[in-house]
């Protein structure tokens, strides 16, 4: 997911895919304390997109307020 796509999306839409991130990577944490995870690089890219979706959320949260 690239952070152009993301600013392009409203702040209700970032604020779902925030929650479905965060909600997927602690599905991912979980498979890989039980042993089921097949691929853990799948976490760092998780959480990198999470990590974009904030910031372009923060964004658009100071281009609103003008500072």
């Amino acid at each position: 997911m690239k952070a152009s796509e993301l600013r392009e999306m409203i702040p209700e839409e970032l604020r779902e895919k925030e929650t479905d991130l965060a909600q997927q990577l602690f599905h991912l944490r979980l498979q890989k304390v039980t042993g089921q995870l097949e691929n853990p690089a799948r976490i760092q890219q998780t959480r990198r997109d999470l990590a974009r979706v904030l910031t372009v959320l923060g964004e658009k949260r100071r281009a609103e307020q003008g500072v």
